[in-house]
């Protein structure tokens, strides 16, 4: 991997576009970086909790329960949050019920709407846990970022999750499609 600056990405801008789709050496480099960091820091939280025998994912379901209203949400809604299928959050819920964690409950007035409850148990849980989680939060990520990088990397991700939530089209996406488009209309 190269070194990267920050600084220097996008300055070899002749290799974007669709007539060479390859990632600059820096732009390579971040994207490298992004990928490791991210990794990483996913297996420091979840060795965080693992003596707690809950994984991340099953940590942040409930904590999103512990925030929510009644301490309780429509699937669908979790789902979506947590960035799973709705099979998939069915699964962990169900490791989550079978622990006495949570509870399903049916939405009053929908007959096909399921909701998911915390527990007293997993009340218990998330009080125990979120002191740990914050430790490692701090430890793995904010304590490493002044507070400008912080917020730095706060709007970058939204940006992120913004342009891939609307489906917002990207120079690389236009290219494509427009190439595509008139490869289309040739004879």
């Amino acid at each position: 991997m190269h070194a990267t600056d920050p600084d220097e990405v996008g300055a070899e801008g002749a290799c974007r576009g669709a007539e060479n789709p390859w990632l600059t050496d820096s732009e390579q480099g971040v994207w490298r970086a992004y990928l490791r960091g991210s990794r990483l820091l996913t297996e420091a939280l979840e060795h965080d909790l693992q003596p707690h025998g809950v994984s991340l994912s099953e940590y942040e379901i409930l904590a999103l329960l512990s925030e929510a209203p009644g301490e309780g949400m429509r699937m669908s809604v979790l789902a979506e949050i947590v960035v799973y299928s709705r099979s998939r959050l069915s699964h962990t819920a169900m490791r989550l019920e079978r622990r006495g964690y949570v509870r399903r409950e049916r939405i009053p007035g929908d007959r096909r709407g399921v909701g998911l409850g915390l527990t007293s148990r997993g009340h218990d849980l998330i009080l125990r846990l979120a002191p740990v989680h914050v430790r490692g939060v701090r430890a793995h990520l904010v304590d490493l970022l002044d507070p400008a990088q912080l917020r730095t990397l706060g709007h970058v991700m939204t940006r992120v999750q913004e342009a891939i939530e609307d489906g917002e089209p990207t120079e690389s996406t236009e290219s494509t499609e427009s190439s595509e488009a008139s490869e289309s209309t040739q004879p």
